[in-house]
């Protein structure tokens, strides 16, 4: 059966500059913007939200979604990840709470593109769609029915 990765990231831009995220992957740095996987019982935005807070110590919410991304990585794996963004007035500073990453980094879009120790090809291709204005309301992926609560029916609605 088939069952892809779903992940959700976020692109946080602050001053003309994108905030990335340094992980070693296979023992090499690399930079991926703040993701990770979609757990139970979250909804896409409370997982960006979550990401962004465990991964960079910023509690912020999201402001738009840019849309879904597709990808099969070299190892065969399946993923589904929806990008999400916010625009903060500065620079926050940064105090990454999970474990697995090293530190973050305030970087300009073309270094980011140009980087050559990406997580993914989905990391550049995500600045070049932030790059592009793509910006959607966050309505377009709401929770339908979330949580689900017993006795709820679909007369509710």
């Amino acid at each position: 059966m088939f069952k892809p990765h779903v992940t959700v990231a976020c692109l946080v831009q602050a001053e003309g500059h994108l905030l990335v995220v340094e992980e070693r992957i296979n023992g090499r740095p690399t930079l991926n913007q703040p993701a990770g996987h979609l757990e139970a019982d979250e909804t896409l935005q409370q997982a960006a939200q979550r990401e962004l807070r465990e991964e960079t110590g910023i509690d912020a919410p999201v402001q738009h979604f840019l849309g879904v991304q597709q990808w099969i990585a070299p190892d065969n794996t399946p993923f589904v990840r929806f990008l999400f963004s916010l625009d903060l007035a500065t620079k926050q500073p940064t105090a990454p709470q999970d474990s697995d990453i090293d530190r973050c980094w305030w970087l300009t879009p073309e270094a980011i593109i140009q980087a050559a120790n990406l997580r993914s090809p989905l990391v550049a291709e995500s600045v070049r769609l932030w790059q592009s204005g793509a910006r959607y309301p966050l309505h377009l992926i709401g929770a339908f029915q979330w949580p689900f609560h017993e006795g709820a029916h679909c007369a509710d609605a």
